[in-house]
């Protein structure tokens, strides 16, 4: 009798939390008819702001990848004075509240900042502009990069790195043909997350870079601003939100299942798995 008790408590308490996680998403799409949805894709705000978004996104990452993949090798490779002090600061943005970020990102580079003036002395103008956003998104969201990144690297065989090396490979050559592809699993998964981030990002854009439509009017900025106004709109702009961060998981799953095809361990999608 208490085992059955404490399997129906599993149960329902499985089913409410799926419930719970469940039902404000179902209810972006029940509010309104798919027809009236897309209708309101062609709308100038959504698509103005889908392609700041993209944009933004895309070069937001791609400046993660660059600067953040060497930082994180040296992280997860080399053990010095001040490295646990180095991965906490990686990891300060992750909890600072996003208002916070883009009050200091005005403070370091706005126009009366502590690198602002001598920006604007070499003709650079940050703040309010699209660059502006890029740098936003690239600061709330490499930390999701750049930690899943130190947990790759570090759950690489140190071994074939150091035969690559024993046959004569560079450093540099070592990192490109050995370690990266064995880390290219969880450099994807923190790539995802990363990119999920920044697309939703919102407290740190709004201070830094304003919400300017066709400018700096991200998804999530654009989302606010027709909240009072088209609230169709907003339910549109929302689903495709839900959509993307949907077909972003079932693809990063997929292409994870694929690298695990050789190996054992957890299925879990940002976890990474040991050789068998």
């Amino acid at each position: 009798m208490r085992r059955s008790l404490l399997a129906f408590a599993y149960v329902a308490a499985a089913l409410l939390a799926l419930a719970f996680l469940l039902l404000p998403i179902l209810a972006i799409f029940a509010h309104s008819s798919p027809a009236r949805l897309v209708q309101q894709l062609s709308n100038p705000v959504v698509t103005d702001a889908l392609e700041v978004s993209l944009k933004t996104s895309v070069l937001a990452q791609l400046l993660i990848v660059l600067l953040g993949t060497p930082a994180a090798y040296l992280l997860a490779s080399r053990r010095f004075p001040g490295h646990a002090l180095a991965v906490t600061l990686v990891e300060l943005p992750l909890v600072l509240p996003p208002a916070v970020a883009g009050i200091g990102l005005l403070a370091a580079f706005g126009h009366f900042g502590l690198l602002g003036s001598s920006l604007h002395a070499v003709g650079i103008t940050l703040p309010f502009t699209q660059s502006a956003v890029t740098i936003a998104v690239a600061y709330v969201a490499s930390p999701l990069y750049i930690r899943q990144a130190i947990a790759a690297f570090e759950a690489t065989d140190a071994q074939l790195a150091a035969a690559s090396r024993t046959l004569g490979a560079g450093p540099a050559r070592t990192f490109f043909r050995v370690v990266l592809p064995l880390a290219r699993g969880g450099l994807i998964a923190g790539l995802a997350l990363s990119f999920a981030r920044g697309i939703g990002e919102f407290g740190a854009t709004i201070m830094f870079a304003g919400s300017l439509q066709g400018v700096t009017q991200t998804f999530s900025l654009a989302i606010y601003a027709e909240f009072a106004r088209n609230f169709d709109a907003t339910l549109a702009m929302s689903g495709v939100l839900v959509l993307f961060s949907i077909v972003l998981l079932v693809a990063l799953r997929i292409g994870l299942t694929w690298q695990r095809s050789s190996s054992t361990g957890s299925p879990s999608l940002f976890g990474l798995t040991s050789s068998s």
